[in-house]
């Protein structure tokens, strides 16, 4: 099967169209900015284009309202000549006359005609003009307001990214062990009091306590004792 023929060279640079095509596509998403300032230029490309043309329009409209404007003053002359021709009983030069006036007034309504349609595609060419203008100061504020939003986008996506790599089971396995170390040694401290409660030291120190508790309270009865005895012998001295 031959290959040479014009069909698979046509095929080749369609494919190669495709891929280029795709790899533009893919090269836009990524750095969006370019497919603005191409969309951008492009359009400033056809609004010169436009402008030339409308420039054009309005040159083609000036043109034919000096040549209108010619013409009637033309006609106005014939018809001034035509009247003294007539008047002067000048048959010959009015007849000439006559069909010169009638040839510029041929001409100048189609002037007039043609001066029409050029105002009105003057007038829509200047308006597709802003139009297109006003497209390309749209897409302008577009491409800032998008890009910005692109960028806070990709922000929050970096933070909520990081949020959801961040561990924090290094830190409270730290936490709970120190917490475990700290109720070992309140388990160890109350353990220890317990023991010395329950010790045979601790049972003679408890009762060493009780007993001088009893000692203490009769000790003090005997003070009492004592001082109301003072007290009687004093009150029978007075007697």
């Amino acid at each position: 099967m031959s290959t040479s023929g014009p069909g698979f060279f046509s095929r080749l640079s369609n494919l190669w169209k495709g891929f280029l095509s795709l790899w533009i596509s893919d090269l836009e998403k990524e750095h969006p900015e370019i497919a603005y300032e191409n969309s951008i230029n492009s359009m400033i490309e056809k609004y010169s284009a436009l402008k030339r043309a409308t420039a054009a329009i309005i040159r083609r409209r000036e043109d034919i309202e000096a040549r209108l404007s010619k013409q009637a003053k033309e006609l106005a002359q014939v018809e001034a000549d035509l009247e003294t021709a007539v008047g002067g009983e000048q048959d010959e030069i009015a007849l000439i006359l006559i069909s010169k006036k009638q040839t510029l007034e041929g001409e100048v309504t189609e002037l007039q005609t043609e001066l029409e349609q050029a105002k009105v595609d003057g007038e829509d060419a200047k308006r597709s003009l802003l139009a297109v203008q006003g497209e390309i100061n749209k897409l302008k504020a577009e491409k800032d307001r998008m890009l910005a939003k692109m960028e806070s986008a990709k922000a929050r996506i970096k933070v909520q990214e990081q949020l959801e790599g961040l561990s924090v089971d290094a830190e409270v396995k730290a936490l709970d062990n120190v917490r475990g170390h700290i109720q070992n040694l309140a388990a160890q401290a109350k353990l220890g009091k317990e023991l010395a409660g329950e010790s045979l030291d601790g049972r003679l120190a408890e009762i060493r306590r009780q007993t001088g508790e009893v000692t203490a309270k009769k000790k003090l009865e005997e003070l009492k004792q004592k001082r109301e005895a003072a007290k009687a012998q004093a009150a029978q001295k007075t007697m």
